[in-house]
């Protein structure tokens, strides 16, 4: 990517942050619970920093309107489309933040991305790849990324335990 769309993407982020500011100062904005406003901050950094990447962002929070719940980012990196799950969490602990991202969420990110591929205008449906994206925002620390890139797939492999 260009060091000049690098800078203007800086400075629309730039922008939004500051805006997001103003409104949250003179009471515009929706009271949120601290949990959901951390985890819109984390999306917000992973989706700048894919951005800086050469990922595409297509869609954020998309649902499909009729299935439960929602897939963070959905990106393009060239030809392959990417859904991407995105954990955020204020301390680095014990347990990883792409543990979370249980079989249950698995399969619905996996129903969520057939309902979006069916309502795309291609003929042929496009390489996908699922990703987790751990977001860490540590006080006091700089912002860490861990990027699962193809975290799983279409399918579960079964596993037989004696």
């Amino acid at each position: 990517m260009g060091w000049l769309k690098q800078m203007r993407i800086a400075g629309l982020e730039g922008a939004l942050a500051g805006l997001n500011r103003v409104a949250r100062l003179r009471g515009r904005q929706t009271k949120v619970s601290a949990h959901l406003e951390t985890g819109l901050e984390g999306e917000e950094a992973a989706c700048s920093s894919l951005r800086r990447q050469g990922y595409l962002v297509v869609e954020r929070r998309w649902s499909s309107g009729n299935q439960p719940g929602d897939v963070d980012l959905i990106a393009w990196l060239g030809a392959l489309l990417c859904f991407i799950e995105v954990k955020t969490r204020t301390a680095r602990d014990d347990t990883p933040a792409e543990v979370s991202v249980d079989a249950h969420k698995r399969m619905i990110l996996r129903r969520l991305a057939r309902q979006y591929l069916r309502q795309l205008p291609q003929q042929t449906a496009p390489q996908v790849r699922f990703d987790v994206l751990c977001v860490y925002l540590v006080p006091g620390k700089q912002k860490e990324f861990e990027h699962f890139e193809n975290a799983f797939g279409w399918s579960e492999r079964r596993r037989d335990f004696d």
